[in-house]
């Protein structure tokens, strides 16, 4: 038996029996450090009050400037947008849940994709942060499967659910299984979330209490695959949420692995629908392969832009001098919530320990922590426990955090994707907010340009000394060109998205960190 061990002959002991008898422990210490611990953590149960199921947090003063925003439609035979949420024809619990969640008109990716997705086609489709994407995708699902009379079974060790919905993180994935659960609350429809972190054998027992919708982070969802434990020949709908992250370099072949999976339909043969803040050109080529070929695009503003509610400004400060000018920020801000970003997990970790011991309530979060402790770490940010949240890439993307008035780059990232999903944490469902950025010369002059324009188009003040950087060609590489795939266009079209397509405005985001976001 020892002689079969797979490290023991990778490592060349193949021959005597005490030899791989000798080096036994180690390969068991190498597997436990390379497996890691058996994850035991179960999280709380989301509450059963229908007030808390139900709460929401006010649309802000500028929720009506959204009937401004500009919209473009790319594709053959869009059907029309609807108005209000009574000409999406949802069923009468659809149009209960709606109006609890205090939803009273459409934005203007709802207005559009919820006609999109109910007439059945693909859709590619890009907004700003906080703009109501999640249940643009939702309700017209949701609808769909009670019109056909869809109910979850458990009586099956395999579920078979209608509508697979995947997203990089589990905080965001998490989020949008809440948003399915009330949307769904009183009817038969059941939506499931897995994601690492968390016991296996709680979620498949979860699972195999019926499911309609699973939500779930790319690898947990392959692995209830491979056990056999989610069957994919009866998927209808496909959702990417923040899809260009989904198909970069990062978890392009997880979803090439979900695609080609025994039994998930064809393209052809299913709905598959890309939401995000941002699709760079290099992103739209490779979603052209999960698409149909008559997919619809949907740009909703300037893709690539910063939601104009946030006001940006930026500070020229140098490495070691933004711990003292984020001290002197927090203090002249009171308790307004407000998110830190930084760079790496290290970084977060030591900046929370700093901010606490000059007694700012403060936590973190990155990918090295426990499950348990960033949900924590986020309760304790939403509850108001703690007013400053630490955070790297993995709070950037898609986290629906009520009343975050402030968000602070205390490095900035290195693209501009990633910069506007940041700053988009705040400024939401037509709320002001404010975002401030620590800008060094020595470390930040490639970005210069790209934040000029960034600027330029949410109609915000651009420094001199910003303005000159950019220009000055001193950067360490030279002339930094706007990037041609950062505006809303579709990628069929060629050329840039052009004002006077439709009536509406909105934005735009992207991240590539090196952090494991799932």
């Amino acid at each position: 038996e020892y002689q079969k061990c797979n490290l023991c002959c990778v490592a060349g002991y193949r021959g005597k029996d005490e030899e791989v008898f000798l080096y036994l422990p180690l390969c068991a210490a190498f597997l436990f450090l390379t497996a890691g611990p058996r994850v035991t953590y179960v999280p709380p149960p989301p509450s059963e009050d229908e007030e808390s199921i139900f709460s929401h947090y006010e649309s802000g003063v500028n929720f009506d400037k959204y009937d401004e925003i500009l919209v473009d439609v790319s594709g053959t035979n869009p059907p029309p947008a609807i108005m209000t949420f009574d000409e999406a024809a949802l069923c009468e619990s659809l149009k209960r849940n709606v109006s609890k969640s205090g939803y009273v008109k459409p934005t203007p990716v709802q207005k559009h994709g919820i006609p999109i997705i109910s007439a059945g086609r693909d859709l590619m489709a890009c907004a700003q942060t906080g703009s109501g994407k999640t249940a643009a995708f939702l309700l017209p699902i949701l609808q769909q499967l009670m019109a056909d009379g869809a109910a979850a079974s458990c009586f099956s060790e395999m579920q078979e659910p209608d509508a697979i919905i995947v997203a990089p993180t589990r905080e965001l994935i998490n989020q949008i299984y809440l948003e399915a659960r009330k949307f769904a609350y009183g009817t038969c429809v059941r939506p499931v979330v897995v994601y690492g972190g968390v016991s296996t054998g709680h979620q498949i027992r979860d699972l195999l209490r019926g499911c309609n919708v699973l939500c779930g982070t790319p690898g947990r969802l392959l692995d209830m695959i491979g056990r056999g434990k989610v069957g994919l020949t009866k998927v209808r709908y496909l959702v990417l949420d923040e899809a260009d992250r989904m198909l970069d370099m990062g978890f392009e072949p997880d979803m090439r692995r979900l695609v080609g999976s025994p039994g998930m339909p064809s393209k052809e043969n299913r709905q598959t629908l890309m939401f995000s803040a941002t699709f760079p050109e290099d992103i739209q080529r490779l979603a052209a392969d999960f698409l149909k070929t008559d997919y619809l695009f949907l740009a909703v503003g300037i893709v690539g832009g910063a939601c104009s509610d946030v006001e940006q400004t930026f500070v020229q400060v140098t490495k070691f001098a933004k711990r003292e000018q984020l001290i002197d920020l927090l203090k002249s801000t009171g308790s307004e919530r407000t998110m830190v970003f930084v760079e790496t997990k290290r970084q977060a970790d030591f900046i929370a320990t700093i901010l606490c011991q000059e007694k700012f309530p403060t936590t973190s979060i990155h990918g090295d922590r426990e499950q348990w402790q960033r949900e924590q770490a986020l309760g304790d940010f939403r509850s108001g426990k703690c007013s400053v949240l630490v955070a790297t890439s993995v709070g950037a993307r898609g986290l629906d955090i009520p009343d975050v008035q402030f968000v602070v780059n205390f490095d900035l990232p290195n693209n501009i994707d990633e910069y506007v999903h940041r700053i988009g944490r705040t400024g939401r469902c037509g709320n002001t907010g404010r975002a401030v950025s620590f800008y060094d010369p020595g470390a930040d002059s490639e970005l210069a340009r790209s934040l000029v324009t960034i600027l330029s188009k949410a109609q915000q003040e651009v420094p001199s000394w910003l303005e000159e950087s950019a220009f000055s060609g001193h950067s360490p590489s030279g002339f930094n060109p706007p990037r041609k795939h950062f505006a809303s266009t579709d990628l069929r079209k060629g050329g840039f998205f052009q004002d006077g397509s439709v009536t509406s405005q909105l934005a735009a985001q992207t991240a590539a960190d090196d952090e494991e976001w799932e």
